[in-house]
């Protein structure tokens, strides 16, 4: 999945200061699709836990862990993001931003094992006992100590390489933020299994608290780049510590007997990872190798500022569909109709949010970081346009994995990759604009890797597809009919202000959705089911009075 630029890994928060991005962050499934999907409850009664391990019951039912997930996502990406305005405008400038942004690409490029697919590996056991818990808890763990030992080696090498020599510290205290990778991962896993998203609500939103306080403070007294390296250490040992509070689940007594099944599982899954990642994660580093400092900076403020967006647009729960979508497959049903509903929730949201951020691309970068960061607009515009082609066709990692197709899919991830480095290679030949300008046409060699692949696995009614196309389409148009009035007949970019912009996005908004209203679009009452399921949320969270 190399069109994302330097993914994180559970320890990092979404790119931007905290990190990069998140691994397979091309298939977060906006928020309404859960409702879309039609299913039932996507688990028993009890949990699949071994006999040999206390029968815990089911958390909640897919509807329910998506709102929790969103939720989490949610505050959590208001604490990162209002962490990263005040930290760019007021302490960071572009170049520090850039000195950390090749620190962490460099770091989750090596790093592309992390969970060695754990989470994957452990939602798709059958059983799941203590032993298994053991063993691979155990695996995490070595792969951890080998990730950070791997990070720290390299960190003298790669500054000398970059001629950046600020660049060594930074890696060593990102390869010490893996140590504490294990007592986040497995907790996740097994809570994930059991559809318990409450816990990673309380995990995400604990770490992010903790990593944005950290760099808030440190980059206060002036420790620039690094402190951004000390609040993702600050984050990882946060997560760690309420993962274990949440469900323990120690690497402790180890246990490497019988592990060949867990590695040869890991193996597939994190080969696609490793393909897809070494796309995904290097573009700040070859930016970083042709480019200077500053423009690294700039790229990775318009990179990650569009990838926030996403993730405040969409929400990050993803992770609900893939035991979802196992399920169906399980029973024997076809994967279309659910696929189509998946669909039409993500182009009916993420194409006017990201074609709305592409058009406020350069009064949204001055509002929010100053005339500083005036250079990451055409950078945010560009790759918000290729969000747009990647979101039309979801979960182009998990299903093919979950059909048998995971040879097919690794041969194109290669291909994927090698034209991302190609593309942007070439690009950086025209400086900053141009590296941004070479995600467009990865957009177009994208499409023609996937679009086969997913028909065939999905085996999706084309005809059903297009139509939904095309109603998210004329969504997408209504929603910037007031902006693009502004520009046409009133203001320029450089001189809409927050109160023009506010009332532009208000009207787009209402536009948008009269817009799904008028042409029957299948998100439109999805959009409305999980409304009330949020609304409805407080009563069934909060305590009831004492009478």
């Amino acid at each position: 999945m190399p069109a994302r630029v330097a993914q994180a890994p559970a320890i990092a928060a979404p790119r931007g200061e905290f990190g990069a991005d998140r691994q397979h962050a091309r298939d977060v499934v906006p928020m309404e699709s859960i409702r879309a999907v039609n299913l039932p409850v996507m688990i028993e009664t009890e949990s699949p836990l071994d006999a040999d391990l206390p029968a815990e019951p089911a958390s909640m039912g897919v509807r329910g862990a998506a709102v929790w997930a969103m939720a989490g996502q949610y505050l959590s990406f208001g604490v990162q993001f209002g962490a990263s305005v005040v930290i760019s405008r007021w302490f960071l400038s572009p170049a520090d931003l850039g000195l950390f942004s090749i620190a962490m690409a460099l770091a989750l490029v090596i790093a592309v094992f992390q969970d060695f697919g754990m989470a994957r590996h452990i939602a798709a056991l059958p059983t799941l006992g203590r032993d298994d818990l053991a063993r691979c808890a155990s695996v995490s763990l070595m792969f951890a100590l080998g990730l950070a030992t791997l990070i720290g080696a390299v960190a003298f090498p790669a500054a000398r390489f970059y001629h950046l020599p600020g660049l060594a510290p930074i890696l060593l205290i990102i390869a010490a933020s893996y140590l504490f990778s294990p007592l986040s991962v497995m907790p996740l896993a097994v809570m994930s299994r059991t559809m318990g998203f409450h816990g990673h609500f309380m995990v995400n939103l604990g770490g992010a608290l903790v990593q944005g306080a950290v760099a808030v403070a440190m980059a206060w007294q002036g420790w620039g780049s690094l402190s951004l390296a000390w609040a993702t250490l600050a984050g990882a040992a946060a997560r760690a510590v309420i993962a274990q509070m949440m469900r323990p689940t120690l690497p402790w007594p180890l246990r490497f007997d019988a592990i060949a099944p867990i590695l040869g599982s890991g193996s597939r899954l994190s080969l696609i990872t490793v393909v897809g990642a070494l796309g995904a994660r290097m573009p700040d580093m070859i930016v970083g190798r042709f480019l200077p400092l500053r423009a690294v900076g700039l790229f990775s403020r318009g990179v990650g500022l569009s990838d926030q967006f996403r993730m405040l647009i969409a929400g990050a729960i993803g992770q609900v569909f893939f035991p979802a979508f196992a399920r169906i497959r399980d029973r024997g049903e076809p994967l279309g109709p659910a696929y189509l509903r998946v669909v039409a929730g993500y182009t009916a949201v993420l194409w006017p949010g990201m074609a709305g951020l592409a058009l406020a691309a350069q009064p949204i970068v001055h509002l929010l970081y100053g005339p500083a960061w005036t250079g990451a607009a055409p950078v945010l515009g560009m790759v918000a346009l290729l969000e747009i082609v990647l979101c039309a066709l979801p979960l182009h990692l998990d299903l093919p994995v979950l059909t048998g197709q995971t040879g097919r899919l690794v041969v194109r991830n290669v291909i994927d990759t090698v034209a991302s480095v190609l593309l942007l290679m070439a690009g950086c030949r025209w400086g900053l604009n141009g590296a941004a300008a070479s995600r467009l046409v990865y957009a177009v060699v994208w499409v023609l890797l996937y679009a086969r692949l997913m028909d065939e696995v999905v085996r999706f009614d084309r005809r059903a597809l297009l139509r939904i196309y095309a109603k998210s389409a004329v969504a997408t148009g209504a929603a910037l009919l007031p902006l693009g009035l502004v520009y046409a007949l009133w203001l320029s970019p450089d001189a809409v202000g927050l109160p023009v912009l506010a009332v532009a996005a208000g009207l787009g908004g209402l536009g948008w959705l009269v817009a799904l209203l008028m042409t029957r679009h299948p998100a439109f009452d999805d959009i409305q089911g999980l409304a009330q399921h949020l609304l409805a949320l407080p009563r069934r969270v909060l305590p009831k009075p004492l009478r």
